[in-house]
This record gives C-alpha cells, sequence and structure tokens, in this order.
C-alpha cells in the first residue's frame, strides 16, 4: 500500500469507528463508503474483523476502519474481537464513537431522562468497558449520535449536553445511518480533523479486503438473516475454494455451525434453506463482483469452535493470506 503525489490542500487519514454491539456501525461505513464493505444483521458482534471502506472526496480521502462492538469478552472468539477492536484504535488520525441515540442509559450525567433510572439500573460490563474506552481515547474523537430517526427530537439537545460532561469531544454529531440523515455534516467534520497528505489507495478502490473474504462475509450475513434467531451468531464461513475465471467465478464454501441442531436448520427441509442462503448470497456477489458466480455451500457442525483459539483464528483473513504465501513458497 502506497502514497499517491500529494495535492495541495489534500488530506487523507484513517478513521476508527467504534461503538457497542448494534449502534449501527457497519450501516454507517456502507452508507459513508456508498458500497457494501461490512456485512448487516440485527444480531451483537456481527463483524468480527477490521474493515476498511474507503471514501473518495475531492478534499479528502477517508480511511474508515469499522470494528466489532465493545464487549466483555467469554470466549476465544470475543477475545479475537475485542482485539481487533484495540488494535484499530491504535494509530488512526480521528475516531467516531457511534451511540444508539435511543439508548440514554450510556450518558451516565444524563438527569430526568424518561427512560434514564431504568437504563442505569440495566448498565451491564459491556457498558462500563465502553465508557472507560470513551474516556481514554486520544484526541480527535467525534461522537456521533445515531438512529435519531427514531427518537424524539426534544430528548436530543439534554443528550447532546449529557455527552458533553463525559469528555470533550471533537463534534457531537446526530446523524442516521440508515437515512442517511446528517452524515453528509459527519463526512465534512471528518476530513476537516485529517492531515495533510496525498491519498492512500486508488480512487476506483472501496475497501482493501480481500475477494475472498469479502465472499465469506456475505455468504454469513445471508445465513444470519435466513435464519434469524434459530441460530445464533455463532456462524463462521470458511471459503475452500475461489477460482477466478475470465467470465465466471467458483467459490466453494463451507458454513461451520457448533450444533448439529443448528446444521439441521441451516440445511432446511430437502435443502430448501441452503439454497435459499445461496441464491442470496450468489446474486449478491454478483452484483458486486461484476462476474457471473458459481456457489457451492456445504454446512458442518464443529462443537464448541468458538473456544477454539486455533479454529477461531481460521476466520483471520490476513493469517489465511500469510499462510497460503508460505505454502506456495514450500
Amino acid at each position: 500500500m502506497g502514497t499517491h503525489a500529494p495535492q495541495p490542500g489534500f488530506k487523507a487519514g484513517f478513521v476508527a469507528v467504534l461503538g457497542l454491539p448494534n449502534t449501527g456501525k457497519s450501516t454507517l461505513v456502507n452508507r459513508l463508503v456508498g458500497e457494501k464493505v461490512a456485512i448487516v444483521s440485527s444480531k451483537p458482534q456481527t463483524t468480527r474483523n477490521r474493515i476498511q471502506g474507503i471514501v473518495h472526496r475531492p478534499d479528502a480521502q477517508i480511511v474508515f476502519i469499522d470494528t466489532p462492538g465493545i464487549h466483555e469478552p467469554s470466549s476465544a472468539l470475543g477475545r479475537l474481537m475485542m482485539e481487533e477492536v484495540k488494535q484499530a484504535a491504535a494509530g488512526v488520525d480521528a475516531t467516531v464513537l457511534l451511540v444508539d441515540a435511543t439508548r440514554p442509559a450510556l450518558a451516565p450525567g444524563l438527569a430526568g431522562h424518561p427512560e434514564r433510572s431504568r437504563g442505569a439500573r440495566a448498565k451491564d460490563a459491556a457498558t462500563r468497558k465502553w465508557g472507560e474506552i470513551m474516556k481514554a481515547l486520544p484526541d480527535p474523537v467525534i461522537l456521533a449520535l445515531n438512529k435519531i430517526d427514531l427518537m424524539a427530537k426534544p430528548h436530543l439537545l439534554p443528550l447532546m449536553d449529557a455527552f458533553r460532561q463525559e469528555r470533550a469531544f471533537a463534534e457531537i454529531i446526530p446523524i442516521s445511518a440508515l437515512t442517511g440523515d446528517g452524515c453528509d455534516v459527519l463526512l465534512r467534520a471528518i476530513a476537516g480533523l485529517l492531515p495533510e497528505g496525498g491519498p492512500y489507495f486508488p480512487p476506483d478502490q472501496f475497501t482493501d479486503q480481500p475477494e475472498r473474504f469479502l465472499a465469506a462475509e456475505i455468504i454469513r450475513e445471508k445465513a444470519m438473516q435466513a435464519t434469524r434467531d434459530e441460530v445464533p451468531y455463532s456462524i463462521a464461513v470458511l471459503v475452500e475454494e475461489f477460482e477466478e475465471g475470465e467470465r465466471l467465478v467458483r467459490i466453494s464454501a463451507t458454513i461451520q455451525v457448533e450444533r448439529a441442531s443448528h446444521k439441521g436448520i441451516l440445511i432446511g427441509r430437502g435443502g430448501s434453506m441452503l439454497k435459499r442462503i445461496g441464491t442470496e448470497a450468489r446474486k449478491e456477489l454478483e452484483r458486486i463482483l461484476g462476474v457471473r458466480l458459481f456457489l457451492t455451500l456445504l454446512v458442518k457442525a464443529e462443537p464448541g469452535w468458538r473456544d477454539d483459539p486455533a479454529k477461531v483464528q481460521r476466520l483471520d483473513w490476513r493469517r489465511q493470506l500469510e499462510e497460503r504465501a508460505e505454502n506456495q513458497k514450500e
């Protein structure tokens, strides 16, 4: 990854997007980039790896780093996810803290809000960890209050005032990642915080993720959406083969779950569920990659894989690339 020739007054830099699970981080990054670089699900902790999405503006290039939701890890998978958050927060030029504005308990200084007392009692370890991280992050930090389309507007100003008591933010910006409201304001504010310099990526690139990793994530998203609450978020997808031709890409992937019962749900009667997942994943990947796709899916039950560090590490696309490079040398 090298820089291009600097342009007078042009700015470029890396920006981490942090927040609790289900605050809309992936939805926001996809909205700002204008392309799908991170999968979206209503289930918590959907994002497992640092995912970079690149925004190209006439005056700036902003490289967003989407991160897993901040939580108290209880498994090898959870520990890996929190390590991803730690690494993403290190060495960036700015940070966006994304908060669900419909959850006012996240602002300890907020008094008199109709949901404050109930929310305060419900505060858990993840919320406390979020508070610690919020106060410890180096400047500059922008606080983005998301989901304002779902809240009563009179509650917005008291919420902003409450967060001002927590730390000195560069800006506090109300947004809706779903509708796009306030997102242009957020982009302008971020660009203003970045250092001057040339772009890090060419203008036609919108992510640094390998297509192999993107394929695995899209398949996982479709599996999670299709099964809803029947299968927990402990779904993993391993792309076994990724063969690129001039007019056709062939992908063979394994969907990994923890229980045999989950395997049966994903396959469905007569293979109907697996066929649905494959069809939806293929259509989206064809749109993103711009080629025809032949997709083969298998389902495998792997008990306790989330607690096995070796199996969890297999999901890291950076490690996969390193292992593939080492194998090619041998």
